[in-house]
């Protein structure tokens, strides 16, 4: 099979965009898309995106980890939206679906906002956090980046008796002030460290409101390894989400085709 692809990068997660619109993708497997994603043998990606037809948005995020695996990726749907305005879908103000439900985004020359699904449990484990914000994700405040390794914790989290069937995303969070956070993000799925996380930006801004009590509306920026990110939400009450923005860049890097 000949796929023809677009590569985009979200603050240096990146991703092989596919236009399915017409279904002529509907027959890629599982190995295929290890092919496609492995850096390699393949393109190399962290994740390989699908956009698909739907009755019930504009288009369909049909997102798959390097490894195979399905979850929702915040910054592979921001990319989905900037690779979806190429294929002529109008994307000042967009709606998708994704594997967690609907959503709605929009682009703004390279800056793409897009609405997270609402969040109403945050669950504690001792000082840490366990959120899911359309992927799950466990959390540690530390002091510098030096106190741990992310990709040796990461590992402990992810294959630890509690989440190994199902897998979990682990990040460490440094606090800089009440406005700016530095996140390492390890995802499962590429079962490795990652330049940046969408979902896990997201779920590590929302357990710092949390963990300081901020109600209200707000913006926090965060930095992470490809780049800087802001969320904005709403904490209605606490522990309780709505109006949750996953903002940054999403920009194009080249086009091509393989064989798989």
């Amino acid at each position: 099979m000949k796929l023809f692809f677009s590569k985009y990068q979200g603050t240096g997660n990146d991703f092989v965009l596919l236009d399915n619109l017409k279904g002529q993708y509907n027959n890629l497997t599982i190995s295929h898309i290890k092919k496609v994603c492995d850096r390699r043998f393949g393109v190399g990606a962290d994740g390989l995106i699908k956009i698909n037809t739907t009755e019930s948005a504009d288009f369909e995020v049909d997102y798959y980890n390097s490894d195979g695996s399905k979850s929702f990726c915040g910054n592979g749907a921001r990319c989905s939206v900037a690779f979806a305005e190429t294929l002529g879908i109008n994307v000042l103000d967009t709606s998708f679906v994704g594997i967690d439900g609907l959503h709605n985004a929009s682009k703004n020359k390279e800056i793409v906002a897009l609405e997270m699904s609402d969040v109403s449990e945050v669950s504690k484990r001792n000082n840490d956090y366990v959120i899911n914000t359309g992927s799950p994700h466990y959390i540690r405040f530390i002091q510098s980046k030096e106190e741990l390794n992310v990709v040796d914790f990461g590992k402990e989290i992810r294959y630890s008796s509690e989440f190994k069937a199902n897998g979990i995303n682990v990040n460490l969070v440094e606090v800089v002030t009440d406005t700016h956070l530095i996140v390492s993000t390890y995802e499962r799925g590429v079962e490795d460290e990652t330049l940046s996380c969408g979902t896990g930006v997201t779920a590590c801004v929302l357990a710092f409101a949390f963990d300081r009590k901020i109600i209200g509306n707000q913006c926090i920026d965060v930095t992470v390894k490809g780049g800087k990110l802001k969320v904005q939400f709403n904490q209605v009450a606490l522990g309780k989400f709505n109006s949750i923005q996953l903002i940054g860049p999403a920009e194009y890097v080249f086009s091509g085709e393989i064989n798989v």
